[in-house]
């Protein structure tokens, strides 16, 4: 089992990780985990845990985890909306087809609200996008 680990471990935390570099080599063949570094995916900062000096190879796979850490966070987000699309959908379907007139007076109002909000962030997008197109003939 154990020549199958990576050499780094990413504890993902809400901003980031805590980076670890796992050790099988030693002489009770148990896994250690050496914790050298914290990252931030927000602002890009590697730390150093400790006294430590990351090497360049340190180095590298932080910065390459980071960079699929980045792209799987923006998927899961396209994911997410998607998913809200969906529940847009069966909302409405059960608001026609289920809903009782005291559930419609709980979520009427919250409801129009979150989507009075949502329709002009994304109309004042589109008209961004389309200035933008403009300008750019």
């Amino acid at each position: 089992m154990s020549a199958d680990l990576p050499d780094y471990y990413f504890r993902v935390r809400e901003n980031g990780a805590f980076v670890f570099r796992v050790d099988t080599e030693n002489r009770q063949r148990r896994i250690e985990m050496d914790q050298i570094a914290v990252v931030n995916i927000r602002n890009g900062e590697i730390k150093p845990h400790g006294q430590r000096e990351l090497s360049e190879q340190d180095i590298a796979e932080i910065k390459s985890w980071m960079e699929d850490r980045a792209a799987t966070i923006a998927a899961r987000d396209t994911d997410d909306i998607h998913r809200a699309i969906d529940h847009l959908n069966l909302t409405a379907h059960w608001a026609n087809s289920r809903a009782t007139d005291a559930q419609l007076e709980d979520i009427t109002d919250a409801l129009l609200l979150a989507m009075h909000d949502l329709r002009g962030v994304l109309v004042r997008k589109k008209a961004d996008r389309l200035m933008k197109d403009r300008s750019g003939d």
